[in-house]
């Protein structure tokens, strides 16, 4: 039997990863909502160190940087008037970078990110941040419909625990690996660990 290969394998697609210099790095909800309280991540803290390195290099290669933020209600989740709602503060933008504020799981809808990236006239889109399955996901699907060739940087993302439907559990880093498989076969580049330059 044959080692299974993705979508992107089987088409002949580039692989490569792309230059942080030539691309748009987008943080997704980098926010402390996901520090504590009832979203809590396991892995915050790793993928948050992580991609506080990602976002070191990116600055110095003259990468062109977008913060999103979801933008909940006022003292709901994600308040951005509220600490909760706040980006973690060792990811604060610079006054040069931009930043998004969204109100659905893709970063595209119902926001001018895509104007804002077509205005960079660059293609590659890195994308790292809060949660791998959902809004990590739903950006990257979309961002293939927009013609955007994205890689995701896996340490720099995490996840929650789910419900499996069936009164259990699927713990966190299960779904990260689901969720990265299946945005590989066709969405997106995974890279691992700091290999993006």
């Amino acid at each position: 039997m044959t080692a299974p290969k993705t979508l992107l394998e089987l088409a002949g697609a580039d692989l490569n990863l792309p230059r942080l210099g030539d691309s748009c790095l987008v943080l997704i909800d980098v926010q402390n909502e996901y520090r504590a309280g009832p979203l809590a991540l396991p892995d915050a803290e790793s993928a948050i160190a992580s991609a506080a390195r990602l976002l070191a290099r990116a600055r110095q290669s003259g990468a062109a940087i977008f913060h999103i933020a979801h933008k909940g209600r006022a003292g709901g989740l994600f308040d951005r008037e509220a600490e909760r709602g706040a980006i973690v503060t060792n990811l604060t933008p610079l006054a040069t970078e931009q930043v998004v504020e969204k109100a659905l799981p893709n970063a595209f809808a119902g926001t001018d990110l895509q104007a804002r990236l077509a205005e960079t006239g660059r293609k590659n889109i890195v994308l790292a941040g809060f949660m791998t399955h959902m809004c990590v996901s739903s950006t990257a699907r979309a961002a293939l419909d927009l013609g955007l060739r994205t890689t995701i940087a896996a340490d720099a993302c995490a996840t929650r625990d789910l419900p499996d439907g069936r009164g259990g559990t699927l713990d966190a880093r299960t779904i990260h690996e689901v969720a990265l498989a299946e945005l590989s076969d066709r969405f997106a580049i995974i890279a691992r660990g700091d290999a993006l330059k």
